[in-house]
């Protein structure tokens, strides 16, 4: 069966590793972004036609639905999708959060990925196989993180998503699991004070930020035929932390 992948979020630095990494896997790669990059201007003169860009900002649902439609006119629908998608890493005092931090955390983390399993799982059930990984947080272990609490709503909301089409698709040879890394070395961290940033090294076992080639591979491995078996499960890539 030909495999084809859509990736929401494919100009995360995620993303695009991801794309280098697994693009021998599949006869065609659907990217999505929202500001198109350097990395994935390259990425499509290598891959030439196998790597369709999509463009659509998750805050607006009509344009969701363009690229929801977009996809549909290549009558290959993906058999496997990866959300990476995630509004700008902030903090604040819960207390000074404006509402519209725990707006846009929820309509793009999560209703964009709600949408868009809407539209693309009736297809895996037809064919009886499906994966789809969400990128979540090691925040959804331990004590949760202080001054993020837009942050931890979105994730915890995105764990129950997960957990639930994992329970009502399971029959139907898909699974749905996630990825909670700790602190990676990417530009989504940009933003934090270096003192963050230092502190959440520090607490690593191995004494500094994850790689990002140190969470592709289980991504992968969630993507694989080989996964068949894993369904509903949060996979906590810390290091030993």
């Amino acid at each position: 069966m030909a495999k084809t992948l859509l990736v929401v979020g494919a100009s995360s630095d995620m993303g695009t590793r991801l794309i280098e990494c697994a693009a021998e896997d599949y006869g065609r790669i659907y990217a999505h972004y929202r500001m198109l990059n350097g990395k994935l201007e390259h990425l499509k003169s290598v891959l030439g036609d196998k790597l369709v860009l999509v463009q659509a900002d998750l805050t607006q649902e009509e344009e969701i639905g363009a690229l929801i439609d977009q996809i549909n006119t290549f009558h290959c629908p993906p058999s496997q999708i990866v959300q990476f998608a995630a509004p700008s890493c902030t903090n604040g005092h819960f207390h000074k959060l404006a509402i519209s931090a725990f707006d846009e955390a929820l309509i793009i983390g999560l209703r964009s990925t709600i949408l868009i399993c809407q539209a693309f799982l009736p297809a895996m059930v037809k064919q009886r196989y499906g994966r789809i990984v969400m990128m979540l947080s090691s925040v959804l272990s331990g004590p949760p993180a202080p001054y993020c609490a837009h942050y931890m709503t979105e994730k915890y909301a995105l764990l129950g998503l997960m957990r639930s089409l994992a329970s009502e698709y399971a029959a139907k040879g898909i699974t749905v699991n996630g990825v909670s890394p700790s602190w990676t070395d990417t530009k989504y961290i940009q933003n934090q004070p270096e003192i963050l940033v230092k502190k959440y090294a520090a607490e690593n076992p191995a004494g500094r930020l994850l790689h990002v080639d140190e969470i592709i591979p289980a991504i992968r491995f969630l993507l694989s035929d080989g996964s068949g078996q894993v369904n509903g499960q949060n996979i906590f890539i810390t290091g030993g932390r």
